[in-house]
C-alpha cells in the first residue's frame, strides 16, 4: 500500500480509503495506526530515503519500518524484524538531525527548500509543517454559539476530548487527536462542522451583511459557504461556484444539515461561464478561494510537497490569475472582493494581488486586520494583507487580501448606500434579492445544478 501511495497518482488519504475499503477485517485502532505510519512517512520521505540507502532487502520495507517506529514502540516493532533489519534501525535512529542540511532534515524537495527558505523564519516554519495539526472545528452560527456547545460537550462523551477555543476566530473550536466528529449528535444536528481556524478567519474578511447576494466562487465541499450563509442568517442570496459537480454533490448533505436556505449551488465552465456574466457587477461580496499548491496544509496533506512541481506551479498561477479576473467581473460598485490561498508562496499570494491591482485600479487594496478588528477579531498583521503560518498562528498556512471597487462617482452611489444601509439594520435589502431571483431563474434555465428549495424559497420571497 505504502508504495502505491508513492506513486503519486492519487492523493494519499485516497489510496489509504481504498486500501482500508479492500481489507475490511482492519480494525479502528489498526487502521489509525497505518494511516498515521503512512503520513509520517510522507513528512519525513526525503530524509527517510537517505536513510534507506542503507540497509539490505527493498528500500519501500525500510521506509515502511521508520514510518511504523514512529506509532509503534521497539517491542512491538522487533518482532516483524529481520537479523538485519534491526541493526540498522538502531544506526539510523541514532543520527543527530541537527547535523543533517536543512532541506533533508525537514524533508522537501529541493524547488521548494528554495522557495520556502526565503520566507522568514523558515527553519521555523518548515519544523511546523512537518508536525500533525490538531483538529478544528466550527459551530454553526446560524444554529448555536460557541459558548452553549463547550457547555453541552462539557457534560457529554464529548468531554474527554477537552475542545478548547480557537485564539482567533470566535467561532472555532480546538481538539488534540482525531475523535469519530461525525458520530456525535451536534454534527447530525448540524451545529458544528470541521474547518480549519484560517478558513474560518476567510468568511469574517467577506464580512457577509444580511440580504446581500455572495458569490463563494471556488466553492468546493463547501465549508466557507455554510459560514457566509449563516452569518447571512440565511437571507440574500449566496451563490456557490465550482467547476466540479462532484464537489458540490458531496457539499450538498452539509448545506442540508445547517438549515440554511439562502444558497445557491451552480456548477459553472472553468472560463467564460455566460451564467457567471449575468451576475457582472451585481454581487455585494465575492469570495475567490483560489486552486493552489496547497502548500499552506502540508501538515494535514504532506503528500502535497511531492505531488506539486514547479511545472504545475506555473499552471496554476495562469489559473488564479484568471479566475481573479472573472471572479472581479461580478463585483458591483462599492463591493468587497476577497483573494485568498492555503499558499505560503508569494507567488500565489501577494504577488497575484499586486497584478491584479495594477491591472485594474478601479479596485484597492483594504487593510485585512482592520477588516478583522471590525468583527471583534484582534490579529495583528504585518501589512494589510493577512497571512497565517501554522508556527505563529497554529493554523494552516493561509492568505487572503480584501480589496473594494470604487463607486461612480455620481449616479447609482446613493442606491447602492442605500441598500447597504437597509442590510446593516437587519432588513432583507429588497433589491438586491429581487435581483437574485431575477438571476435565479435565467441560472436555472440554462440548467445550472442550482438546489430547488433554494429557488423556491426565492420565489417565496
Amino acid at each position: 500500500m505504502l508504495g502505491e501511495v508513492l506513486q503519486w497518482q492519487y492523493p494519499a488519504d485516497a489510496v489509504l480509503s481504498h486500501w482500508f475499503r479492500a481489507h475490511s477485517n482492519a480494525g479502528l485502532r489498526d487502521r489509525g495506526e497505518i494511516a498515521e505510519a503512512v503520513f509520517d512517512v510522507l513528512r519525513h520521505l526525503r530524509r527517510y530515503r537517505q536513510f534507506a540507502e542503507s540497509g539490505q532487502g527493498a528500500a519501500t520495507r525500510r521506509l515502511a519500518i521508520l514510518g511504523l517506529a514512529s506509532v509503534w514502540p521497539r517491542s512491538t516493532l522487533d518482532p516483524g524484524l529481520d537479523e538485519h533489519e534491526k541493526p540498522w534501525l538502531d544506526h539510523v535512529q541514532g543520527f543527530a538531525l541537527d547535523a543533517l542540511p536543512p532541506g533533508v532534515r525537514h524533508s522537501v524537495p529541493e524547488w521548494l527548500e528554495t522557495r520556502l527558505a526565503a520566507l522568514p523564519d523558515a527553519d521555523a516554519l518548515l519544523r511546523a509543517l512537518n508536525q500533525p495539526a490538531p483538529l478544528d472545528l466550527r459551530v454553526n452560527p446560524f444554529k448555536t454559539d460557541r459558548d452553549a456547545v463547550l457547555r453541552a460537550w462539557s457534560q457529554g462523551p464529548e468531554a474527554k476530548w477537552a475542545a478548547q477555543p480557537t485564539p482567533y476566530s470566535p467561532w472555532g473550536l480546538r481538539i488534540q487527536g482525531r475523535p469519530p466528529v461525525n458520530r456525535w449528535r451536534s454534527f447530525e444536528r448540524g451545529e458544528i462542522e470541521v474547518q480549519d481556524e484560517g478558513s474560518q478567519l476567510l468568511a469574517a474578511l467577506v464580512a457577509p451583511k444580511r440580504g446581500e447576494m455572495v458569490i463563494d466562487y471556488c466553492a468546493g465541499a463547501g465549508g466557507k459557504t455554510l459560514l457566509l450563509g449563516a452569518l447571512m442568517r440565511s437571507t440574500g442570496r449566496l451563490y456557490a461556484f465550482d467547476v466540479s459537480a462532484a464537489r458540490l454533490a458531496r457539499a450538498k448533505p452539509r448545506f442540508a444539515r445547517s438549515g440554511l436556505s439562502n444558497i445557491v449551488p451552480v456548477v459553472i465552465a472553468e472560463r467564460h461561464d455566460q451564467r457567471v456574466k449575468r451576475l457582472r457587477g451585481k454581487a455585494h461580496r465575492v469570495l475567490v478561494d483560489a486552486p493552489c499548491s496547497g502548500l499552506g496544509t502540508l501538515r494535514r496533506n504532506p503528500d502535497l510537497k511531492w505531488r506539486q512541481h514547479p511545472d504545475t506551479l506555473a499552471q496554476l498561477l495562469l489559473a488564479q490569475a484568471a479566475i481573479l479576473r472573472d471572479a472581479a467581473a461580478c463585483v458591483r460598485p462599492g463591493g468587497r472582493l476577497v483573494y485568498a490561498s492555503c499558499s505560503l508562496l508569494p507567488e500565489e499570494n501577494e504577488q497575484q494581488v499586486q497584478a491584479f491591482l495594477a491591472d485594474n485600479p478601479d479596485f484597492i487594496l483594504l487593510d485585512a486586520g482592520a477588516v478583522l478588528a471590525d468583527r471583534g477579531i484582534a490579529l495583528p498583521l504585518s501589512g494589510p494583507m493577512l497571512r497565517l503560518r501554522p508556527d505563529v498562528h497554529g493554523t494552516d498556512g493561509f492568505f487572503a487580501a480584501v480589496m473594494q471597487r470604487a463607486k461612480p462617482a455620481a449616479g447609482g452611489a446613493d442606491a447602492d448606500a442605500a441598500v447597504d444601509t437597509k442590510a446593516d439594520t437587519g432588513g432583507d435589502a429588497d433589491a438586491a434579492v429581487d435581483a437574485a431571483a431575477d438571476t435565479d431563474r435565467a441560472l436555472s434555465a440554462d440548467g445550472a445544478a442550482a438546489a430547488p428549495g433554494a429557488l423556491d424559497q426565492s420565489a417565496a420571497e
